[in-house]
């Protein structure tokens, strides 16, 4: 449970929020929403204690355990990847050390009808509880677990993470903070440096994930499958919505359409009073009647339509030059670093006007393959592209590459050629950079603001190839769906990656997999391709588990086999009455669950309850049953398998 309460920011005299409350409680998958610089970070921030509020607080049970992963983090370095992962693991140290001491405590103590006595005891019963839900007993398969799930391979365990991209790390310090299994997640943009597979993982991950999950991401696929809630900061308040993001875009619209049906009503009342103030006020034996009207419209409360966030980004490419009709061929193309493949023998032809998709896990190549297609790296084999094709490129950290120390004018000036000039301005404009924005520093931009000055210099050339590497990246929704408009408009040719599934579908139906060292052509979507991938590894587990076929029984052995198949029946039979009870279990202990997440979230009862050990014990233990038991329903339904 955490309280929002009465909470007011300002900085330097400007309100970012004023008198903000709500709760988060249970498994709540609460999503914050809007524009960028509404305050969505700072939210996360306050939330996790990082920041104190200018009025009001923030409150949570006492031992409540908040995980916190903002976008920009200091690495810790010096050690390997699982040993930098299972520093997590402190708080099993500080518990199992301290369980050790209460033992130690109870061998010599007799007083067993005091107070401190039952403390002691309490003490064990929440120690060990949660020592249960965070996984002590089997600490290094869920390392391995996690991180595998992140996209580590074994063999990158023992590599120290100095070695590894800022994007890698970023995935280490998300692995310790699952592994902590804290009661709530706070998770600032967690898939920005997530592949697609990654993020479907970190999406099953969070079906399980026992606690409440405050989230903010550009992903909209991402926020859909994981919240059942959406937070909407705008204008300095807060509005509640019981609803993924897409519901909560309808539900928002409603809202604004019916504030904007009470304005017109309202308006009416107040023309409507004020005629007859206008009627009546020179009238002697009305005066008193005018005047209890005038006080009734000055005591009435205006009604006001929210302004939401109107400024968006438009972004249409200029007519491609013509070219021929092949724009790219590759064959027998390979890339090795050292003696490391990345990957050979890929052969493909893209032809003009046509919009394909490098997809596959983080390091197998796609990134490198457009480098070779934009001739910034060597390679074997042929990557030619075809006859009067002019590529634009937008790389992966090109918002990284700007010159730090021009202005936003002079960045695209400089490149601007011909009649081009004379529309940098308008040109900047449709980029959201206006006014005195245009004399900013690059430096002091923001990521989204950097990302949209990189994408606005692929609109001064005439490009028939877009070579396009996570252009999506610090892009916010909105942004995102206009690029992507533009991209379906655009008549030119498109390779592109990206780990956005949203932006992807609709955009292309051909992509070329990239994966362990082969690149393997899917004629399909995005959505029907990560279907396949999802087949395919249920396949390879399946195959890990089927056994070599036998030579047939001899018929002295037939009989045994009989007796042994009507043993497993009776053993299947057995597992699934246990599965049955369990199932029965979990949902009575998930209603009790529900009955008291309800008392929590209403703030007349949770301020009673705020101080009473008793409940929240009973309430902790409650959770680290339930947990249990989903365990041991999972471990009965392999049985079954």
């Amino acid at each position: 449970m955490i309280s929002v309460n009465s909470v007011t920011v300002a900085f330097g005299g400007s309100v970012l929020f004023e008198n903000v409350s709500f709760l988060i409680s249970g498994k709540d998958r609460v999503g914050l929403a809007g524009k960028n610089g509404a305050g969505k970070s700072t939210m996360l921030k306050l939330i996790a204690g990082h920041q104190s509020p200018t009025k009001g607080e923030i409150s949570k049970p006492k031992d409540f355990k908040l995980g916190y992963l903002p976008q920009d983090m200091i690495h810790q370095h010096g050690r390997t990847v699982f040993e930098e992962t299972a520093s997590a693991y402190e708080e099993i140290t500080n518990l199992q050390k301290r369980l050790d001491e209460i033992n130690k405590e109870l061998e010599v103590r007799t007083d067993y009808e005091t107070d401190s006595y039952s403390k002691l005891i309490t003490d064990i019963t929440d120690i060990s509880a949660r020592l249960d839900i965070i996984g002590a007993a089997n600490r290094d398969e869920e390392i391995e677990k996690i991180l595998k799930g992140l996209g580590f391979e074994r063999k990158d365990f023992n590599r120290l993470t100095n070695e590894f991209s800022g994007g890698w790390r970023m995935r280490i310090e998300l692995a310790k903070l699952l592994l902590q299994k804290p009661d709530a997640l706070l998770l600032d943009e967690p898939t920005n440096h997530l592949d697609i597979e990654a993020i479907q993982w970190l999406e099953e991950f969070m079906e399980t994930y026992y606690g409440s999950l405050v989230l903010i991401s550009h992903d909209k696929q991402f926020l859909d499958n994981v919240t059942n809630r959406t937070i909407e900061i705008v204008n300095k308040k807060t509005y509640d919505y019981k609803a993924n993001y897409s519901k909560y875009l309808v539900l928002r619209q409603e809202r604004q359409e019916q504030q904007e049906s009470a304005v017109k009503n309202q308006q009416k009342l107040i023309d409507h009073t004020q005629e007859l103030i206008d009627k009546y006020r020179a009238k002697a034996n009305k005066a008193s009647f005018a005047q209890s009207l005038i006080k009734k419209l000055d005591r009435m409360e205006r009604i006001e339509v929210e302004e939401g966030d109107n400024t968006v980004m438009h972004m249409r490419f200029p007519k491609p030059a013509l070219s021929g009709k092949i724009a790219l061929t590759v064959e027998d193309a390979a890339k090795t670093y050292g003696d490391k493949l990345i990957f050979k023998d890929a052969n493909f032809i893209i032809t003009k006007g046509e919009k394909v998709a490098l997809v596959g896990r983080n390091g197998e190549g796609k990134s490198t393959m457009m480098k070779m297609i934009g001739k910034k790296t060597n390679y074997d084999g042929t990557v030619q592209i075809g006859h009067n094709v002019l590529a634009g490129v937008f790389e992966q950290d090109q918002e990284e590459k700007l010159d730090q120390n021009k202005t936003v004018f002079e960045t695209i000036d400089e490149l601007a050629v011909g009649d081009v000039r004379k529309q940098v301005r308008n040109i900047l404009g449709s980029f959201l950079f206006g006014g005195d924005d245009i004399d900013k520093k690059v430096r002091v931009l923001s990521g989204g603001e950097r990302g949209r000055l990189a994408l606005c210099k692929l609109l001064l050339e005439p490009y028939n190839l877009l070579l396009l590497d996570e252009p999506t990246n610090h892009l916010d929704i909105r942004s995102k769906e206009i690029l992507k408009k533009a991209l379906l408009d655009y008549e030119g040719t498109v390779i592109l990656v990206s780990h956005d599934r949203d932006f992807l579908d609709g955009l292309t139906n051909r992509l070329f997999e990239f994966r362990e060292g082969a690149v393997k052509e899917h004629l399909c979507d995005i959505n029907e391709f990560m279907q396949k991938r999802k087949l395919e590894k249920l396949m390879e587990l399946k195959s890990v588990q089927i056994q070599p076929a036998e030579a047939k029984p001899k018929k002295a052995e037939v009989k045994a086999d009989k007796n042994e198949n009507t043993e497993k029946e009776k053993e299947l039979k057995q597992i699934k009455n246990q599965v049955s009870k369990c199932e029965k279990d979990i949902e009575t202990l998930e209603t009790d669950l529900k009955k008291l997440d309800e008392q929590l979230s209403n703030p007349e009862t949770y301020q009673k309850l705020i101080n009473d050990k008793v409940f929240f014990e009973n309430y902790n233990q409650s959770k680290a049953k339930l947990e249990s038991l989903l365990k041991e329903w999972e471990a009965l339904n392999e049985k079954l398998v």
